[in-house]
């Protein structure tokens, strides 16, 4: 897959994530006691559709060989890891290092 058609693919799947989303908040209801205008099978055939976003996002990225899940990193961040150097032993007896 080129990175254009991956582009393409994760802006396709990126509007229908924010389209279904906006459908879902303009369908909530705007109190809790309201009862939603939704069916429960369209709910669980929304939550089946965002699952399926999922899916096919997380197959992208493992097809582009892109973490998902990996933080940015900020060069002004502190870091959360410290070198240790370890001096060389003594007695070795190849010599190599």
């Amino acid at each position: 897959m080129t990175d254009s058609e991956y582009d393409k693919q994760l802006r396709i799947l990126n509007a229908l994530r924010k389209t279904l989303g906006a459908v879902v908040r303009d369908a909530t209801p705007a109190h809790r006691g309201m009862q939603t205008v939704l069916s429960d099978a369209t709910v669980a055939d929304i939550k089946a559709c965002f699952a399926l976003i999922a899916a096919r996002e997380r197959e992208l990225a493992q097809a582009a060989g892109v973490t998902r899940f990996a933080k940015p990193h900020y060069p002004d961040s502190p870091r959360t890891a410290q070198v240790v150097n370890f001096p060389p032993p003594a007695d070795d007896p190849s010599g190599v290092r």
